[in-house]
């Protein structure tokens, strides 16, 4: 069962209705949920954001995906119910051509930046593409600081030296705030192993769930591997929750899976419609009262 403290859970619920940030879309279809909203800690990076993002990449390549082809209304809905049910981690790439659905997003809602956790990813492979991708998701995302910006799909274990000059980069931007927190999202077990024992990593992105469905290797592997990184102080992002869809009629299992590792502070899910939204709050919800 997964614990929870219920002052914690009283001061998330009275700072979410005090501060606003419960919608009107969030009270016509469910109570407050302070549970997805719960705010963690990533690690030792600082940052600290909901337990449940929204993801924007579901099937998501070349600037696009499954959120994009709803079309633009239902894309900026669900973004924006999202912040209104107290969700402030919002998990974007370039691949997934989502920034300038997000800043549309932050601006039609008035999403207040501090509050937000923006992660996004580049897959360029050299430090100039990483400077021109960082000067140009500023731009689009319309902010003057990221808060996650990762190297996007590590596929071999060799990133670590062969990429050496792309982290240069982002370790530089970090040193001048302009991002705040750098690491890698992975799929390769050996370069999820990189991850977590390199010095350089402060947020692994990893694929997680108990079905091994769309996994680095198996769930005992990367179960392993994700323990590693959580002792190190690394903030420990879980996706594919629903194994990219497979699992989503198990989903509360997988939930409760992956909540109860205690070694991931939080988990993003691409949701393409605010009626998945509002089911998967709802879930969550539902599984940490029992």
């Amino acid at each position: 069962m997964i614990t929870w403290n219920r002052r914690d859970f009283l001061r998330n619920a009275g700072a979410l209705m005090a501060a606003g940030l419960v919608g009107s879309h969030a009270q016509a279809n469910l109570p407050a949920a302070p549970r997805a909203g719960a705010i963690r800690a990533l690690g030792k990076t600082g940052i600290k954001t909901t337990l449940l993002g929204m993801g924007t990449g579901t099937h998501g390549w070349k600037r696009n995906s499954d959120q994009i082809r709803q079309g633009k209304e239902t894309f900026l809905s669900t973004l924006t119910e999202a912040y209104e049910l107290g969700l402030r981690y919002f998990d974007l790439a370039d691949m997934y051509g989502s920034h300038p659905y997000m800043r549309e997003a932050m601006q039609r809602a008035h999403m207040k930046r501090e509050e937000l956790t923006l992660l996004t990813k580049t897959v360029a492979r050299n430090a100039d593409g990483v400077r021109d991708d960082i000067e140009r998701f500023r731009k689009e995302l319309d902010t003057d600081y990221i808060d996650i910006v990762l190297l996007h799909c590590m596929t071999s274990g060799d990133w670590v030296e062969r990429l050496k000059p792309c982290m240069d980069v982002l370790s530089e931007y970090k040193t001048k705030g302009i991002i705040r927190a750098h690491g890698v999202s992975c799929h390769n077990l050996d370069a999820m192993k990189n991850a977590a024992a390199s010095p350089w990593v402060d947020v692994m992105l990893s694929r997680i769930n108990p079905f091994g469905l769309h996994m680095d290797g198996t769930i005992e592997e990367v179960v392993d591997v994700l323990r590693t990184g959580h002792a190190a102080g690394k903030g420990m992002l879980g996706m594919k929750i629903a194994g990219e869809g497979q699992a989503v009629d198990r989903l509360d299992e997988s939930l409760r899976f992956v909540l109860n590792l205690g070694c991931i502070d939080a988990i993003t899910i691409g949701f393409v419609t605010p009626e998945q939204l509002r089911d998967t709050v709802q879930r969550i919800e539902r599984i940490a009262a029992a």
